[in-house]
Formats: structure tokens, sequence, C-alpha cells
């Protein structure tokens, strides 16, 4: 048989059922092998970060692993962006790449470069494969790289010419493992000792925790010990629910800023993700003065990596987190429960008084045109349905979301990781693809949009029913934020007017950008008119877009 059917035989045998990519001529034996495998379905984008993002969302949101098709050096190089942000994120997938025909190697080909070495820094594992003999086990071995903790890409470059050999060597089946690794006892009971000895714990609960769906447990957790919940400050997931009183929101991107947010704790649990990723230099470290450093990881790599701990555990987030209150139950005194039911309704006063400021906030920035983020967020959440998936990247606007929805758990958000703009677009046609029976919903700032607007005719060619929101302030926020983040930490001593920063001059027009890719869109002028569009194009259950004018940094 013919190393290409080996390939899409093995992608069957790996629970594969959507390859995102973006089609070339190295591609062809991957292309021309799909009416031969109607379980296959290959969702095209127009470049290729496009399609990396997508998949890499479409693997959290379905929760297994999926594959990527790229074409050669330049479409390798048109991904390495997304699968960086796919690294970060944890996404387990297969990212493969036609490589020109091996026989050609010496003489420079057209297109042709070392795609292993071009993808070796951003993915778990890089190889080219040589024979068609190795198709099988390298495919065996990659889905099991990939999805092995910590969770991530890997990439497989495929000559054309190999995909062309013939073999005897059929696909393997897939691996079937069980990593569910379970909690040492005596872990555990060094956990529940620390945590027990401690009058203000603090709870930093990473995406590992979503994935998992450790999300129950952990509130259990919480109100077990009274302790806050934070958010890393760039996350993939909503691990804990957002409307409950003990969440505390996202932290901040620097050491002094995050140490200042913890208080005065004297112990912090590190639940699942590598902790800390800072946005800015701060002199000292993220814990308090003295406080106990505690972490449960599913991988043994990342524990105690970043931070020094005086207890660290390995074990699945789901039974680590469930023996750990079992744990506390049956050692924890009454005096103990008092104290945290103390802590918890003192918890629950703050999150009190944190709702009343954000609606005298809110009421302030209520009548302003363009609209204020605020006002934006709040008609947003009028306008759509309770079960809305949101696909976020509205990035200086998230806070604001984050106080007008209630993310109850896995499935409800996605973010993108890595720092990198332009995945939300992207992202969405994955989760989307994943969550096909929930609206799904891409909220996006104009200048992120503008790196992944193909996304829009992915969305039209396959019929997916995405509501893009567009967020329209025509500047990059977050820039000029930085930039007098910038200014005070270096003292630069200039104050003139934001460089290369404004998107005017001509302006988007992203109703006019969408009507050429076959997706309607409607743009919104006026604050009462959002939640009515919202509505309607939930209910038009086709692809469609509704951009926002909202105000720009005052």
């Amino acid at each position: 048989m013919r190393g290409r059917r080996v390939l899409m035989d093995s992608f069957l045998a790996h629970g594969v059922r959507h390859i995102f990519g973006n089609p070339g001529t190295t591609e062809t034996p991957l292309l021309d092998s799909l009416p031969a495998y109607p379980q296959l379905h290959y969702i095209m984008a127009l470049h290729e970060g496009v399609a990396v993002s997508a998949a890499s969302f479409y693997a959290q949101a379905a929760r297994c692993p999926v594959v990527a098709n790229l074409h050669v050096a330049p479409g390798l190089g048109n991904g390495i962006g997304s699968l960086y942000g796919a690294l970060k994120a944890g996404s387990p997938m297969v990212v493969t790449a036609g490589q020109q025909d091996t026989r050609m190697r010496l003489t420079n080909p057209l297109l042709g470069h070392d795609l292993v070495a071009m993808a070796a820094p951003v993915t778990k594992w890089s190889v080219q494969i040589e024979r068609a003999d190795e198709i099988a086990p390298v495919l065996r071995r990659a889905f099991k790289v990939a999805t092995d903790a910590p969770q991530g890409p890997v990439f497989v470059a495929l000559p054309i010419d190999v995909m062309e050999q013939e073999t005897a060597v059929e696909e393997l089946a897939a691996d079937k493992l069980w990593r569910s690794t379970h909690p040492d006892p005596e872990g555990i009971d060094a956990l529940a000792s620390l945590l027990l000895k401690s009058q203000n714990p603090v709870i930093v609960a990473g995406d590992d925790v979503a994935r998992s769906g450790a999300t129950e447990v952990l509130v259990a957790l919480t109100e077990a010990i009274g302790a806050p919940v934070w958010f890393e400050a760039l996350r993939h997931h909503a691990p804990f629910p957002t409307a409950h009183p003990s969440y505390r929101g996202s932290l901040p991107g620097d050491a002094a800023q995050v140490r200042k947010a913890f208080g005065e704790a004297d112990l912090v649990l590190l639940l699942g993700g590598p902790f800390f990723e800072d946005i800015w230099y701060a002199r000292g470290g993220h814990i308090p003065d003295g406080a106990i450093v505690a972490q449960i990881e599913e991988s043994a790599e990342r524990l105690a990596f970043n931070n020094r701990l005086d207890a660290g555990v390995v074990g699945e987030m789901t039974a680590s987190i469930s023996a750990l209150v079992n744990m506390l139950a049956s050692r924890a005194p009454q005096g103990y429960k008092l104290a945290a039911q103390r802590r918890h309704a003192a918890l629950a006063e703050w999150r009190a008084r944190e709702q009343e400021a954000y609606r005298t906030r809110l009421e302030k920035s209520w009548n302003r045109e363009p609209s204020s983020m605020p006002r934006v967020a709040a008609e947003l959440r009028r306008g759509l349905p309770n079960n809305v998936v949101i696909v976020d990247e509205s990035i200086t606007a998230s806070l604001d979301l984050a106080r007008a929805f209630d993310y109850r758990g896995f499935g409800d958000y996605f973010g993108g990781r890595g720092g990198g703009i332009g995945q939300g677009l992207a992202g969405a046609i994955g989760v989307k693809v994943a969550l096909p029976g929930r609206p799904v919903v891409a909220i996006s700032g104009d200048g992120s949009a503008m790196y992944s607007i193909q996304a829009l005719w992915t969305a039209a060619h396959h019929r997916l029913a995405i509501v893009f929101v567009i967020l329209a302030n025509r500047e990059y926020r977050i820039l000029k934020h930085n930039t007098d983040v910038w200014r005070e930490n270096f003292q630069a001593g200039t104050q003139h007017s934001y460089q290369q920063m404004d998107l005017t001059g001509p302006d988007f027009d992203f109703v006019r950008m969408a009507a050429g890719m076959g997706v309607e869109g409607i743009r919104i002028e006026r604050s009462d008119d959002i939640a009515p569009a919202l509505s309607k194009a939930v209910a038009a259950n086709r692809p469609y877009l509704v951009e926002i004018a909202i105000e720009g940094k005052r």
C-alpha cells in the first residue's frame, strides 16, 4: 500500500475526525485521498495561522487530538505564531506540512527548507518521515507525545515522494493508555496539614482545572477552606464559576502587582498551569514574604518549575483536589471549619461591595457615545442566550466581559494563550466545529481581527453559525496602555502622542469586508441597538458579523 493511505488510516486509528488546513502542492497526496475517507472532514482556511489557531481551539473544546495541515516552509512560517499559542495553551495536536521531494534536497528546491528545525522551538517534538515504513510508527508516537502531560503540538514533515512510496507497514492502533495519576497520599496529607495551619489561604486556578473537569471539586475546596480564587492573566478557560463569591478575577501582569493582589495571604495553592507569565519586570517574587507555596500539577515536568514549593503533588486534577477535600473533611477540627466559614462570609461581603462599585462605574459610563466598554459588555450579555460560548480576544475589554458574563466552567469561555493576537476569530472556527450544538460568539478588537479576518470566509464556506463581534475603537488600545506603563516604569520622559497605534486613514469597514467573504454584517453606532442586533445575529443561525463602535482610550 502507498504511504498516503497509511497516513490517512493512522489519522482514523487515533480518533481524528477533522483536519484544519490550507492546501498546497506538496499536500496533494493528503488532499487527493480525502474522497476515500468521508469520515475525515477537511476544514479549509485561507491562511496557515488561521488553520493552526482553529485546530488548537478545537483540541481545547473537544478535549481530543486534532490535525492541522500546512504547506512547506512559507506555510509553516505563517503558522509559527499560532503554533506558539498552541504550545502555551497545551493543545494536543499533530501539525503536518508537506515537504519537497527528498531526491531534490541537495539542490535547494523551491519552497524547501529544514522544516524540522523551523518547528522544533514551538512544538514538543519535531520530525520528518524519511521512508514510508516510518509513517505508522511516527504517527503513533506523534499522537502519544501530543497527548502526554503537559499536552501540546507535535510537528511531522511529510515529503511528497515518501507519501507515494509502497510499504507493508500498516497503521498502528492508538495506544490504550490510562494516564490518570492518583496523587501520593503522603503528599495530599502534607497539603492538608499546611492548609489546616493557614489563616489566609489563596488559590490560583489554571487551565488544567477546567480541562480535567475539576471545577465542581474546586468549588468544594474553596468553600471548605474559605479561600479566594484567582485566574491566570492569560488563560484558555474559566476553571471556576465567575459568579461564585470566592472568584476574584485575573491576576495582573507583574510580580509586584501579583503580590499586592494576594494581600496578606499566608499560603498560595497553585492548581495546574505553569504560573506565572509576567508582562513587565518587577522586583521581588510573586508570593508574599513568608507565605507557604503548594501546588498540584498533572505533569512532573511543570511541578516546582517556576516556583519553590513547600509541598507539591503530581496527580490528575479532579482526583487530587477530591482527595484533598476528603482529607480536610476528615481532619479539620470544628474551630477550623468555623474560621473557614468566616473567611467565606467575608469573601461574599467583598464580592457584594465590588459588584456595587462596578454598577456605579457602569451607571457613570452608561450614556457615553460611542459606547463605553462596561455598557457594551452589559448589552452583549442582554442580547445573548444563557448557553452562549464566548471566544474572547477583546483584550482591554476582557475585564468588563468577565463582570458581565457568568462563566460556569469548562465550555463557557475560550481565550488565547501566549499573548499573540489574531487567535479569536480563527479559534471560534474550531470551537464551533467541536461544539456544534451551542451558539458561539467571538468577541475581538478591531486590531486583533485584522490578523485573521480570513476566518470569516471559512465560517461561510463551511456554514458555521458563528457571530463575530468586532469592537471598533480604531486603535491598538492595549499598546497605548502599555506605553503608559513603559513610560512610568522606565521614566522615558516622553509625553507626545502615541506612535503608530491608531487604525485610521483609512478606517476599517468590517461590514463590507464580511460581505466580500459571504458573511452578512451590521455596524452598530448606538448603545441601545447592541442587544437587539446580537439577538438577531444569533437567531439567524448562520455566520454573522456585528461591528460595534466603542470609545477609544481617554
